[in-house]
């Protein structure tokens, strides 16, 4: 009986993840604004108001404001949307396992690597959180049993040394990995 209300309030903890996960996603595609068809001649008060610029200076200038999403931030959500969809299928093999598993058998493998990959996903949430409160504009963190991976923007000179021992201190902080079991990657 303890085994079965572990296992559902686990499977309740990944639904539950899951769902976020998925409800920040549709947010984040919620604010995301297409300029060209919102700024039309109709509302544009005269032309010291707006100052059209077909080369792209205007979105430079504008660098720090809500634009839509960047090449990089669209990279940023396709490493999340397949570290989510690699895990979901994981997730429902091992589901699958257990509600298939005979009541003799044992299921402490399938639920230690069950709670594994919900302990994972927590880790990796809260490392993401932890980096860009830091002052990244994003990051994506993957752990697996060899180490973590962690993808952060580029600035301008790319990622410098301090940059590198931030990022490590955040990593070491919230995870039980040594220091050469992490991997930091720049995406420019």
């Amino acid at each position: 009986m303890k085994i079965w209300k572990r296992n559902a309030i686990v499977a309740a903890v990944l639904v539950l993840v899951c769902a976020g996960i998925y409800l920040n996603w549709r947010y984040e595609e919620g604010l995301k604004v297409d300029l060209v068809s919102t700024l039309d001649s109709d509302k544009v008060l005269n032309d010291a108001a707006l100052v059209m610029q077909t080369d792209g200076e205007a979105l430079e200038a504008l660098a720090g404001a809500d634009l839509p999403a960047s090449p990089a931030a669209d990279q940023f959500a396709r490493l999340r949307l397949s570290r989510q969809q690699s895990r979901d299928s994981a997730v429902e093999l091992l589901q699958e396992t257990i509600s298939y598993a005979g009541e003799g058998e044992d299921l402490s493998a399938s639920t230690a690597k069950l709670d594994e990959i919900v302990s994972a996903s927590l880790a990796e949430a809260s490392i993401e959180s932890l980096i860009v409160s830091k002052g990244y504009a994003d990051c994506v963190a993957y752990m697996t049993e060899e180490g973590i991976t962690v993808a952060v923007p580029a600035g301008e000179s790319g990622l410098q040394a301090s940059d590198v021992a931030l990022l490590s201190d955040v990593i070491l902080s919230q995870t039980d990995y040594e220091l050469p079991e992490i991997r930091i990657i720049e995406v420019k």
